[in-house]
C-alpha cells in the first residue's frame, strides 16, 4: 500500500502548483518530488506557515531555469555548482535541486555530479528521516527503507555508515545533535554517538559561521537538554566550546526562556575573556557578541533582592533588554521565588526610563564652565535624580543644580 502525506495548504497553494507544473512541463509527470524537511514535518504533523519547501528533480539546473522562465516564474541561481536553483512564485521561494551524487568530499564541502537516480540521491543525505520524498499528490517514497519509521519513532539514524557520512561533512556531527534535540525520543543511536565522539575534532576545521548557525538552531529546540548532555558526554561540546564548565545553568534556563542566544550565554561562564573567545570561534555578529558580553558583565548587582526602584535604575544604566537577560541568567543560577523574578523581568520589559532632565549646556550656563567639573556635576545631579526614583522634572533638577553650583559642594548629593 502506498503511503501518502496528509494534504496540507503548502502542497496545494497556487504557487506550489505553478512550480510543479513548470517542472513537469519540461520533464514529464514524476520529475519533481518534495524532499527533506517539508516531507518529514508534514508526516509528523508539524508543517505550518513559513515551512521551507525543497524539491528534487532529475532535471539539470539549466533545464530547471529554462522551465521556470518559460512558465513566467523567477529563477535565482542560489547554488548552481551544487545543482540548486531557487524558484520564486507569488513571492514564495522554492529550492529546487538536481539529483546528485558526491564525487569528492573533504569534510567541509563536496564536489557533486548530477544523476537521475533517486536512490543515489538519497544515499548522500545525512539521516534517513531527511531522505524522504513525496510526489505532488503526497505519495511517499522512502529509498532507505527506514526514514518513515525513524521519523515516527524519533530515531536519528545516519544514512549508511555514520563515520562515512560525517567524513563527508563534519557539520553532520552538530546536525545529529540538533535533530536529536528537535525530533529524537528515547535512547540515541549508539553507532552515531560513537562516530560523533571519534570524529569530533573535525568540527575545528569548519567555518565559525556554519557552526554557530547549527548550534543556535540546536539551542532553539523546545528542549535541547538531552542533546546537550550527549554532546558533553561524547566530548563534542568541549571540542566546540572549551570554556563550558557544566550544564546546570542552561538546564534551568531552558524552562525560563527559549531564546537560543541567551541559552548560549547560559552555557558560557560569566567571564569576558571566555565569552570573547567563544564569540570569535563562532564568528558571531557584533550584536550577538555584545549581547553575550553584556549578559556576563558584573556591572551593578542584579538579583531577586532588587527593589523596583533598583530595577528601574538598572534599566536606566544597563538597558531593559540587558537587565532582562541578566535577571534570567541569575534566576537560572540561583533559583528563588518565581513570582519575584517574573515581576522584575516584566518591569525590565515594560518600563521606559525618562530622559535625564538637564544637559551639559545647562550645567555650563549655571556657571560651572568647561572641564572635568561639568562631568562631576552631571554625575552628582544624576545620582540625586536616580535616588529620587526619576520623579524630579526639569524645573526641579535645574533648581537643585543651582544649589549645588552655588554651594560648591558635590558631597551634599547622594
Amino acid at each position: 500500500m502506498t503511503l501518502r502525506l496528509p494534504t496540507r495548504p503548502w502542497m496545494t497553494h497556487p504557487a506550489t502548483r505553478a512550480v510543479i507544473a513548470a517542472l513537469e512541463a519540461a520533464g514529464g509527470a514524476g520529475c519533481a518530488r518534495f524532499v527533506g524537511g517539508c516531507v518529514r514535518d508534514t508526516l509528523l504533523g508539524r508543517a505550518g506557515e513559513g515551512l521551507d519547501i525543497d524539491i528534487a528533480t532529475p532535471l539539470t539546473p539549466d533545464q530547471v531555469t529554462k522551465a521556470l522562465e518559460a512558465a513566467g516564474l523567477k529563477a535565482v541561481p542560489t547554488g548552481v555548482e551544487h545543482g540548486t536553483i531557487t524558484a520564486v512564485a507569488k513571492g514564495r521561494p522554492y529550492e529546487i535541486t538536481t539529483l546528485r551524487r558526491d564525487v569528492e568530499t573533504d569534510g567541509r564541502r563536496a564536489v557533486v555530479a548530477f544523476t537521475n537516480d533517486w536512490a543515489e540521491d538519497a544515499s548522500r543525505r545525512d539521516f534517513r528521516l531527511n531522505a524522504l520524498y513525496a510526489e505532488p499528490d503526497g505519495s511517499l517514497h522512502d529509498p532507505t527503507a527506514g526514514g518513515i519509521e525513524d521519523a515516527r519513532a524519533g530515531r536519528i539514524i545516519f544514512v549508511g555508515d555514520p563515520e562515512t557520512r560525517i567524513r563527508e561533512d563534519y557539520l553532520r556531527i552538530l546536525r545529529f545533535f540538533r535533530f536529536f534535540a528537535g525530533y529524537g525520543r528515547g535512547e540515541a543511536d549508539g553507532a552515531a554517538l560513537a562516530a560523533c565522539a571519534a570524529l569530533k575534532d573535525g568540527l575545528l576545521g569548519l567555518s565559525g559561521e556554519r557552526v554557530s548557525k547549527e548550534l543556535l538552531k540546536l539551542l532553539a529546540a523546545p528542549d535541547p537538554r538531552a542533546a546537550l548532555a550527549l554532546m558533553q558526554s561524547t566530548g563534542v561540546l568541549s571540542a566546540l566550546l572549551p570554556a563550558v564548565e557544566g550544564l546546570e545553568r542552561v538546564n534551568v534556563l531552558v524552562e525560563i526562556d527559549a531564546d537560543p542566544e541567551l541559552r548560549l550565554a547560559a552555557l558560557l561562564p560569566d567571564d569576558r575573556t571566555a565569552v570573547l573567545a567563544a564569540a570569535q570561534r563562532l564568528r558571531l555578529s557584533n550584536a550577538q557578541r555584545d549581547r553575550l558580553l553584556a549578559a556576563c558583565s558584573d556591572e551593578m548587582e542584579v538579583g531577586a533582592e532588587m527593589t523596583d526602584q533598583a530595577a528601574r535604575i538598572a534599566i536606566y544604566r544597563l538597558g531593559g533588554a540587558t537587565l532582562a537577560d541578566r535577571l534570567k541568567l541569575a534566576w537560572a543560577a540561583t533559583g528563588g521565588d518565581i513570582e519575584t523574578w517574573r515581576r522584575l523581568i516584566g518591569l525590565s520589559q515594560t518600563w521606559t526610563p525618562p530622559d535625564f532632565p538637564i544637559t551639559g549646556a545647562d550645567i555650563k550656563a549655571a556657571g560651572v564652565g568647561e572641564g572635568p567639573r561639568v562631568g562631576d556635576v552631571r554625575r552628582a545631579i544624576e545620582a540625586w535624580w536616580l535616588a529620587g526614583d526619576f520623579k524630579a522634572d526639569r524645573a526641579t533638577a535645574l533648581a537643585e543644580l543651582k544649589v549645588v553650583v552655588e554651594s560648591h559642594d558635590l558631597n551634599r548629593l547622594p
